[in-house]
């Protein structure tokens, strides 16, 4: 076995190109299935709470297929809510975008006004040159073209590949909610036939407590979210800003990333408060976006969690940089429910030791 595992280890190193290309085709074919499962598991939040209002029916029909009409009607949710959002969506944004290129000569001299102002301070011995940007700007704008902005819409869309892989991952996300219960009795059979009952309990387990956590996470996320955005839109609305309704939704979107979101929402928000309508209320827009932070953090999000991640601030600090490097944006999400239920782990065994110690002594 030693022979095997050094000569596996001595073809790995030697022909790492080789591995590479092999994960990669491999990620290639299971793409459509894994965002199908991420598609079915955000969907059966809600249709789990359907299923069990057509569980208590007494109608014998609907009880027996209780499972393949809570995944319908889910599903038709789903696509009315998307609908709906295009619907509304479409429109204001193209309204946002010809506001914005109507009112662009205002913004681009209150820009040159902030950088004669910040000249004149000479802080730092920095300064700022307006020919340097006007050149950039000339560059951007010289390079701007229809077909540049469709590009990536062309490279979503247009490509058959993609459409492909967005109807895969689609049909695999319902036949994998109708057929969940099959799903998870096979890999715990599974699980149970190669591993001891120890192990096998254990991660069963665990792994309960993992999907109840990521369930909590983004149903308390989801509420959180809307909460703060209505409050934020509410706020920037007063303060007469004319994309309160975009950066209301900007920071609920953002809100889901804990503790950096809410923080790179804002930081949005003000700045083009501050190039849209100026410095001293881009001040004050700063100070109530702080102060409405403050509360969300401190009263709205631990009324709504509860004691259920009770981890410390410098670990969700850690696990959102590590969930960042490892999974980009899903990774952030998922590195509170993944740490609470590593934590716990880790407390079980530091108590099965300590009780081992003390049986010993």
């Amino acid at each position: 076995m030693f022979a095997v595992a050094a000569i596996l280890a001595y073809k790995i190193i030697t022909e790492i190109d080789i591995l590479f290309n092999a994960i990669k085709q491999i990620w290639r074919i299971v793409t459509p299935f894994f965002y199908g499962f991420l598609l079915a598991y955000i969907i059966n939040i809600p249709f789990g709470g359907i299923e069990k209002l057509f569980g208590r029916s007494k109608n014998r029909v609907i009880k027996k297929l209780k499972r393949l009409l809570s995944a319908f009607i889910t599903i038709i949710i789903f696509a009315l809510a998307i609908f709906l959002i295009l619907y509304f969506a479409i429109p204001y944004i193209h309204k946002i975008i010809s506001f914005f290129m109507a009112s662009l000569p205002g913004y681009y001299e209150r820009t040159l006004q902030y950088i004669d102002v910040f000249n004149s301070m000479e802080m730092f011995g920095i300064h700022i040159s307006k020919e340097n940007i006007m050149s950039v700007l000339q560059d951007v704008i010289q390079n701007i073209s229809i077909d540049n902005l469709l590009s990536p819409i062309n490279a979503l869309f247009g490509v058959s590949s993609a459409i492909f892989t967005g109807f895969l991952a689609f049909i695999s996300s319902i036949y994998i909610l109708t057929e969940k219960e099959k799903i998870k009795a096979f890999l715990c059979r599974l699980l149970g036939a190669f591993t001891p009952d120890t192990f096998c309990n254990a991660t069963i387990e665990y792994a309960g407590k993992l999907n109840r956590n990521f369930k909590q996470y983004i149903f308390i996320q989801t509420i959180d979210s809307c909460i703060l955005g209505t409050i934020v839109t509410i706020e920037l609305f007063l303060l007469r800003s004319p994309y309160a309704l975009l950066l209301g939704i900007i920071l609920a979107v953002l809100n889901y990333i804990p503790y950096f979101g809410s923080i790179i929402g804002s930081g949005i928000a003000i700045i083009i408060i501050a190039f849209t309508q100026g410095i001293p209320m881009a001040g004050i827009a700063a100070l109530v976006l702080i102060v409405t932070q403050q509360i969300d953090g401190n009263i709205i999000q631990p009324k709504l969690m509860g004691g259920s991640f009770s981890v410390s601030p410098l670990l969700v600090i850690i696990s959102i940089t590590v969930g960042g490097v490892i999974g980009g944006v899903l990774g952030m999400i998922a590195a509170i429910p993944i740490v609470a239920v590593l934590k716990n782990m880790l407390e079980n065994i530091i108590v099965h030791f300590e009780q081992k110690k003390i049986k010993s002594l």
